[in-house]
């Protein structure tokens, strides 16, 4: 009965958490499980009275008077049979190696949890003590254990709680406290007796006592006071808030935050009080301490427990509610609620509700709330119930994130927790990932997440592979394949080759020319392209695929013919890349006809693979296309195709002939009888102007511009190319009895030919159009020239002047002469080693020094002296011998 009592309420809060969830998207803070083991036997006979926690076990005391000690796991580990009754309250000293004990009968025990050493002594006063000692004597003894029993009946006053002190194990500090109607201190005095001293009494039952450090907390009817140890002075009364309830029904909650912050619940009030040092001035009479309230607030339920998270607070609440139906009021379940503690409120953080054992029959003095400050652990206690709660790690908080199908979330969570998470693992989130996204429907997306997921694990890639292959979306996994490392099977590369080459033709030809040739069996997928091209021959997108695929297999001829036939523009990235140019030589023709620039480029680039001489030939036939590439050559290089530079005169004439006059320029190769030939024949005035002013016929070459083109601008233009006085004279002759022509010679003859052999020519009567103008321009150009000539005569006899002064100013300048210049001459110094001596030196503005007597005696027509190494240099080789002879 028991068994399946406890499988029914466990459906049942899996079924109520689940409803919560359901309400509300965020996530708990908290996550619950149930105490089992040793607890579950235990209250399967028995009901949990009360519990305390320390870091290494947990201590239960029950209903029927007893006390277990359990490990974290709930297992028991010893067991006490302390009283046929109740068990109110245990106390732990921080070691963990004393326990205090307090029962319904009004019996307190304090012993030892690790030793089997116990005494029997009577103390005077009017409790009676009984004990039993083995081992050495109390004054040898270093760590003394012992057990303590205390029996109060005689005074008809039971003790209802216990508080040992936190260092209990330390022989100056053997104290408790016991409350009932009064609040008592015991401690053991230097001859190992008991005594005791009375705290606290006459405001009613105290009912909850804490100790932490140095400060004794305890709640009674009116309120809750704080007693200094060290000082044994009473610091502060807290009183009661709502005086309406009953203490016994809605007992105080007491919890130390730490050495000095007391946290103090009661009925739907929360205070957080702080112990403060009292400044020296400030003492008087008063106590050193004083208690300042930092938080008051006030909860929507009642209050049974209290517990600090960091800088919150968790608070266990007595709920209750009133039936929609009979309008009753029952027990809910209790709340276990996070809460943020500002100055005179709070904030919700979470709230969850506890689907505990029997709650439907519990009181609010029936919960209990107990933690452990190392671990964050709280535990939830009711008579028939023990659930522990934990604050969720990254683990917990990814198990929520996959319940409530937040996949990308979790993943992410999971990455940048690696190395806290334990039981997950990131691939195993990322599989789950994809197969959410397949149900949904999002293949693309799935696909997409495989890259970052799969990574290169290549068995998991096949896996997924063959799973979207099932649901027919291989198309959509496609672009995410790997394609290096790792690599895939090739039958994976070749199923969603073939699904493409059934439906998707240009897909194919993307994968085709994304994925590398090594992925598949070629020879597989060009056999299939092969037959799809059966069904349909012309298919411009399987041809052009095809001609790839024969590029992977190294078949150049192949794809060549099929680039030529499509005429596409990789045929010449093919020809370049894989030096195709022994393939090419009889298929020039083609590739000119669907680039020639880019076939002439590519063919004048290669001459050394495919020779001028073959090219032309190949051309023969298609003389059009023959005049592109010579002319690219000619433009490349005016020799090297020399021998075909007469060919070239009619090609130019026939298909370019804006290009001939600049060939015919151009080239020192062309026979000019022959160009002159074609061009008379074909009446190209320039192109003959210019070939018979080449071959020394400029009169002709006049007479054609004269009479053929009627332009008299070129006729002069080409008179001041040739700058020959008969072309001018041949000019005028013809221009003399045409009044336009007059007209542009006296415009532009000034600067060549004396307009005044034109002027005197003009017969007398003639019209002649802008005669005025023409006039006043010769006059003009006149002017100018005088003006320039002036102009260059004052210059050129300022710089003559500047620079004759500058040459007088220079030898003008002294002469340095040391001992390190030499004669000229004898080459011997040019100063005498005896200063005293009379010398002299002749030094020329050349810087060329000579002793007098060297220099030879001036003639008798000049009494001038030349430098003779100067004078020899300027008269060059004979000079000397004309000299002689005048």
């Amino acid at each position: 009965m028991a068994e399946a009592e406890e499988q029914e309420t466990g459906s049942l809060e899996e079924s109520t958490d689940e409803s919560e969830e359901e309400e509300s998207e965020e996530e708990p803070k908290l996550k619950y499980e149930r105490l089992s083991n040793g607890v579950t036997e235990i209250l399967q006979k028995d009901a949990a009275s009360c519990m305390t926690v320390h870091d290494k076990f947990l201590a239960l005391g029950t209903h029927y008077g007893k006390v277990y000690l359990l490990d974290v796991q709930g297992n028991i580990t010893q067991k006490f049979d302390v009283s046929p009754v109740k068990i109110n309250q245990i106390s732990l000293d921080e070691s963990g190696e004393h326990m205090g004990v307090c029962s319904e009968d009004g019996k307190v025990q304090v012993f030892g949890l690790y030793s089997g050493e116990e005494f029997h002594e009577t103390f005077d006063c009017p409790i009676k003590v009984t004990s039993t000692y083995r081992g050495p004597q109390p004054e040898t003894r270093t760590d003394l254990s012992y057990s303590l029993s205390f029996d109060l009946a005689s005074e008809k006053k039971s003790f209802h709680i216990i508080a040992v002190h936190p260092h209990f194990v330390r022989s100056s500090c053997k104290q408790f406290v016991t409350g009932g109607k009064k609040l008592l201190l015991f401690e053991r005095s230097w001859m190992n007796r008991w005594k005791s001293a009375v705290l606290h009494e006459g405001e009613g039952n105290i009912r909850s006592v804490k100790w932490r450090g140095h400060l004794i907390a305890w709640a009674n009817n009116m309120g809750v006071k704080i007693f200094d140890i060290i000082s044994k002075q009473r610091i502060t009364n807290v009183p009661r808030d709502d005086i309406s309830l009953r203490p016994d029904m809605y007992p105080c909650s007491l919890c130390w935050k730490d050495n000095v912050t007391l946290i103090i619940g009661w009925g739907t009030s929360v205070k957080v009080c702080s112990v403060k040092e009292r400044h020296a001035s400030e003492m008087r009479d008063l106590p050193s301490r004083y208690v300042e309230i930092v938080s008051q607030f006030e909860t929507e339920f009642y209050i049974s427990g209290l517990a600090p998270l960091c800088d919150q607070l968790v608070v266990l609440s007595y709920v209750k509610e009133i039936s929609e139906k009979t309008e009753r009021e029952y027990c809910a379940r209790p709340r276990l609620d996070i809460i943020q503690p500002l100055s005179e409120t709070c904030e919700e953080i979470s709230s969850d509700a506890l689907t505990v054992r029997g709650f439907q029959e519990n009181e609010c003095r029936d919960y209990h709330l107990e933690y452990s400050e190392g671990e964050s652990l709280f535990y939830i206690v009711s008579p028939r119930d023990v659930v522990v709660a934990k604050e969720r790690d990254q683990d917990d908080h990814i198990d929520w994130l996959l319940e409530k199908k937040k996949y990308e979330e979790a993943l992410m969570a999971a990455e940048i927790s690696q190395k806290n998470i334990k039981r997950h693992k990131i691939l195993d989130i990322g599989l789950a990932y994809i197969n959410h996204l397949v149900e949904r429907g999002d293949y693309d997306i799935a696909a997409r997440k495989c890259q970052k997921i799969l990574g290169k694990n290549a068995a998991l890639w096949e896996y997924e592979v063959y799973k979207f292959k099932e649901i027919g979306q291989l198309k959509a996994i496609s672009p995410y394949l790997p394609r290096g490392d790792p690599v895939l099977k090739p039958l994976i590369y070749e199923m969603i080759l073939h699904e493409f080459l059934e439906s998707d033709y240009e897909g194919f030809a993307t994968l085709i020319r994304e994925w590398p040739g090594d992925l598949y069996n070629n020879s597989v997928i060009v056999q299939a392209v092969r037959d799809h091209l059966k069904k349909d021959s012309q298919n411009k997108t399987l041809l052009k695929t095809l001609a790839e695929l024969y590029t992977y297999d190294k078949n150049y001829g192949n794809a060549l013919e099929i680039y030529l036939t499509l005429r596409h523009k990789d045929v010449f990235q093919l020809i370049h890349k894989h030096n195709l140019f022994s393939s090419i030589k009889d298929k020039i023709v083609l590739l000119m006809d669907f680039d020639s620039e880019k076939a002439v480029d590519m063919l004048l680039d290669n001459e050394d693979k495919i020779s001028i001489k073959k090219v032309v030939e190949e051309l023969e036939d298609r003389p059009e296309l023959q005049h592109v590439y010579l002319h690219k050559l000619f433009k490349r290089d005016h020799h090297k195709g020399q021998r075909y530079h007469e060919k070239q005169i009619s090609l130019y004439a026939e298909y370019d002939r804006p290009n001939l006059l600049p060939f015919l320029r151009d080239s020192t190769h062309c026979p000019l009888e022959k160009a002159l030939e074609i061009c008379q024949q074909r009446n190209f005035v320039e192109e003959t102007v210019y070939l018979l002013s080449r071959m020394g016929n400029s009169r002709s070459a006049l007479k054609m511009i004269m009479e053929e083109l009627h332009d008299v601008d070129k006729a002069i233009e080409f008179a001041k190319e040739q700058d020959d006085g008969e072309l001018w004279e041949d000019l005028i002759l013809y221009s003399i009895d045409k009044p336009p022509f007059i007209t542009g010679l006296l415009n532009n003859i000034g600067t060549h030919v004396d307009p005044i052999l034109l002027i005197h020519r003009i017969k007398e009567g003639m019209e002649i159009p802008n005669l005025r103008d023409s006039l006043v321009k010769i006059l003009q150009d006149y002017n100018l020239q005088i003006l320039l000539r002036e102009g260059c005569k004052k210059i050129l006899v300022a710089d003559s002047l500047s620079l004759l002064k500058k040459m007088h100013r220079t030898q003008m300048k002294g002469v340095l002469v040391d001992e390190e210049n030499i004669c000229e001459s004898c080459l011997s110094p040019i100063l005498p080693s005896d200063a005293a001596k009379p010398f002299s030196v002749v030094v020329f503005h050349c810087r060329h020094m000579f002793h007098k007597e060297c220099l030879p005696m001036p003639s008798m027509n000049s009494a001038a002296q030349f430098c003779n190494i100067c004078s020899a240099k300027n008269r060059g080789p004979g000079s000397a011998i004309l000299e002689m002879k005048k």
